[in-house]
């Protein structure tokens, strides 16, 4: 296949929804209808042969093919915002446009249900979302990152924005009344990114709760945290997920915590190049992101996990 005939719609499609694990939260993030977006990716299929999805009443669940695909076009898709985005930087000047690099998981769970509020207060300001588990570089325009780690990070500055926790989290359809009913539901289990961070495991929450990780069910992996999160939602299974994450979800009463340690976390941490230092519309997001942090972690997430659960 040469670049002449490459299906580049059918491949944005196939991205969102293999990424999302729905064609309906693909189709809102695309601004097309979810008959769309399937209608591309059964294009796609047809092209390449192989079925990319499992249809599922109410979702679909990318195959093996589908998850070889993925990261390849993540990349390429990346590189392709990175260069446009140096290239309208250099056009507009900057002066109200600010990228903000961050995981998808991080993305889709804290940043894009607060978008409203941010639009609403800035609204000349072009913000730009930066979504990949691959670090953005900094240097090249206009742009902070939110970075979760301890650092140091060469030739940038970064601020504490808040210290992360972690803790069992499970659907309440799921009726975990104590640690026994552990060996009855799986375990999720998501690849992190870069493994050398020492971010906490379930032997880590095992051994913190006095348990065997014998007493824990089978288990079920994935490759993304967003879909970890998305398969604990859906009482898939228990996972060990970041509170700073799941407080809309613990919010809601969608997921809590039932039982058993919190185990520190790392940092999130607000990061930006020096020579960007003093830009307005920058200065504007860092502000912002600044007072809904403070706003996360001002009691209520503790009152929320001291809440006793429901069965």
């Amino acid at each position: 296949m040469n670049r002449r005939t490459l299906p580049l719609s059918q491949l944005r499609a196939f991205e969102a929804a293999a990424r999302h694990c729905s064609f309906k939260r693909a189709a809102e993030e695309l601004a097309v209808t979810p008959a769309a977006v399937s209608h591309q990716v059964r294009e796609l299929e047809a092209l390449l042969g192989v079925a990319l999805f499992e249809r599922r009443v109410r979702q679909v669940a990318p195959t093996p093919a589908a998850m070889q695909l993925l990261p390849v076009l993540q990349r390429g898709f990346d590189a392709f915002g990175e260069a446009l985005e140096a290239l309208r930087e250099q056009g507009d000047g900057g002066s109200g446009s600010v990228t903000l690099s961050c995981t998808p998981a991080f993305a889709s769970q804290w940043l894009l249900p607060r978008l409203a509020d941010f639009h609403a207060r800035c609204p000349d300001t072009d913000l730009r979302i930066h979504a990949s588990e691959a670090p953005l570089d900094l240097s090249r325009s206009a742009s902070l990152a939110i970075r979760y780690g301890m650092g140091p990070y060469p030739e940038l500055e970064a601020e504490v924005l808040a210290e992360d926790a972690f803790a069992l989290v499970a659907s309440p359809r799921l009726a975990l009344a104590g640690y026994e009913d552990l060996k009855t539901v799986r375990h999720i289990v998501f690849d992190w990114h870069c493994s050398s961070l020492g971010l906490p495991s379930w032997q880590h929450w095992c051994q913190a709760a006095g348990l065997d990780p014998v007493d824990l069910g089978a288990s079920l992996t994935f490759s993304d945290e967003s879909h970890a999160i998305q398969a604990a939602i859906a009482a898939q299974g228990v996972a060990l997920l970041s509170l700073t994450l799941m407080k809309a979800e613990l919010e809601r009463g969608v997921l809590q915590v039932p039982f058993g340690p919190r185990l520190p976390g790392l940092r999130y941490q607000l990061v930006r190049h020096r020579r960007f230092a003093g830009h307005a519309a920058l200065e504007q997001v860092a502000a912002w992101l600044r007072e809904e942090f403070a706003r996360d972690f001002d009691g209520r997430t503790e009152a929320i996990l001291d809440r006793p659960a429901h069965h």
